[in-house]
């Protein structure tokens, strides 16, 4: 089964299957060919990680890029940049593919980029959301070096079901194909990024790039009962998603229904304390050196973290002291088992904007997740790891595998994933009908925005709680992110794709 928010993304890692791959050759030749058929949400220039369940194991891929070495807070004056240049870290997608191939795969890595080269170089019609998104980004990122000649043809956002081809685009996946991703890192693509970053001024070179690297990570969890949460370990969010769940096993949320007031407001006062805390302490793991993830999910803190939220009103919170002194995600399962849970983005729509001459490299622009501010555990600094959105979950139960899920879209994310835990497991939801549920999103402070597919009674309700409620429709701003999961049942799998986004759920 394969999980992605494009149905030819989806379609290509089905292919792998049935040519005889195994999940991690479905889960590749989907990423690779969602750079090409989503651009709005990632491409070749992305950031990736995964949590792959192998049969016996469960295992963390980072393949988040670092900072360039001539970063230093001095550099931004006026805090981090939010597109272009500057806001520009090394792209680690690319290794991403090369080590899980490496370890994991089972076909030849260059067959992984057929169906991608394939829609690079013929071209396919432009989806309908990410036509609207790319729209939106006509307006914003015309002027960025080299985001109109590779993506306004004709000089404009093509339509939904328009053709988009880059035979840029599939030149540069042939050379990542064919050198196993030399060529990106170190080779004729790595000089193309590194001129063209020096020709603008930027600091990013062929150091940074040859000196990146993706790591083997382990995962960091949090529990519920028999059920265990697994993240990727900080720089990234997901440690707050499983603090959030940790939070909420004290809170009781069993007694009520999924959509109740009371139980939503537990979920969001849950979510704001764990957020406080992603917000305050979370960064590069070397740079935490006075706040640690155990510390953060700590069972003695989780509850006196609870033990704050009261059941009738909603509150403001700050970090706590835990120890004293947007993207595009998918999933693909097999027949033996093995289970990948993989996220990949550039970020922002299109990331930085900038897309490298020749190439079709549209780079991200995750250094806008550092900080400027003096002893903060994620100030920008050299050869640095930035605060990442970006979050593949899995869920295993009494040490058993049992769903590999993920919701992309920026501060979403780690609010997603608690929602479709709690929905399928406290409340035994099947992974489409969690998918299609309404949601709710922390915004700050007391606002919460809520999709206005919830009763105006509930809203009502959270109101007379004390919360700053925001109605959105699902599609305004893509806000409430877009979720693909499988869910491992008796002899197969269950599956789920959002309808907020353009994609599928396939399978065999």
């Amino acid at each position: 089964m394969v999980a992605t928010s494009h149905p030819l993304a989806a379609q290509a890692g089905l292919r792998m299957l049935l040519a005889g791959g195994n999940a991690v050759d479905a889960a590749l030749a989907a990423a690779m060919a969602l750079t090409v058929l989503e651009p709005t949400g990632n491409g070749l220039g992305s950031d990736a990680f995964a949590i792959l369940w192998d049969g016996d194991e469960l295992h963390g891929l980072n393949a988040s890029g670092r900072s360039p070495a001539g970063w230093s807070p001095d550099r931004f004056p006026n805090g981090m940049a939010e597109r272009g240049w500057e806001s520009v870290t090394v792209p680690g997608a690319v290794s991403a593919w090369v080590a899980l191939s490496e370890r994991f795969g089972k076909l030849p890595f260059a067959d992984l980029f057929g169906p991608a080269i394939t829609y690079a170089e013929e071209g396919h019609p432009v989806a309908p959301i990410i036509a609207t998104l790319w729209k939106r980004a006509e307006r914003v990122l015309g002027h960025q070096p080299g985001f109109a000649q590779h993506f306004l043809p004709g000089g404009r956002a093509p339509a939904a079901g328009e053709i988009f081809r880059s035979p840029d685009m599939a030149a540069s996946l042939r050379a990542i194909a064919e050198s196993r991703g030399e060529a990106f890192y170190r080779g004729a693509l790595a000089r193309s990024i590194a001129d063209f970053a020096r020709a603008h001024g930027a600091a990013l070179d062929e150091d940074d790039l040859a000196a990146h690297e993706a790591d083997w990570c382990g995962t960091v969890h949090g529990g519920y009962g028999d059920l265990a949460l697994h993240e990727i370990p900080p720089n990234g969010q997901g440690i707050a998603a499983c603090m959030a769940l940790g939070i909420t096993r004290h809170l009781g949320l069993e007694r009520y229904a999924p959509d109740d007031p009371d139980a939503l407001h537990l979920q969001i006062e849950a979510m704001k304390l764990a957020l406080a805390d992603a917000e305050a302490y979370v960064a590069d793991p070397a740079a935490m050196t006075e706040v640690s993830a155990q510390d953060l999910l700590s069972e003695d803190y989780l509850a006196s973290r609870a033990a704050l939220v009261d059941a009738s009103a909603a509150q403001d919170f700050g970090a706590g002291a835990p120890k004293h002194g947007g993207t595009v995600y998918l999933t693909a399962a097999d027949a033996s088992g093995m289970m990948v849970s993989f996220i990949q983005s550039n970020y922002a729509g299109f990331g930085s904007g900038i897309v490298v001459p020749g190439t079709g490299i549209s780079l991200q622009n995750r250094g806008l997740g550092f900080v400027t501010t003096q002893g903060h555990p994620n100030r920008v600094g050299p050869r640095k790891r930035p605060f990442h959105t970006i979050i593949p979950g899995f869920l295993m139960k009494n040490g058993a595998p049992l769903m590999s899920f993920g919701v992309m879209g920026g501060p979403m994310q780690a609010q997603g994933h608690l929602q479709m835990v709690l929905r399928t497991q406290i409340w035994g939801q099947d992974p489409q009908a969690a998918a299609d549920a309404p949601r709710w999103r922390y915004v700050s402070g007391r606002t919460v925005a809520m999709e206005d597919t919830f009763g105006a009674q509930t809203l009502d309700a959270l109101r007379a709680r004390g919360h700053a409620v925001e109605v959105e429709a699902p599609d305004a701003s893509f806000g409430f992110g877009g979720a693909q999961l499988i869910h491992r049942i008796e002899g197969g799998y269950a599956g789920g794709s959002d309808p907020r986004k353009d994609g599928q759920v396939v399978g065999y």
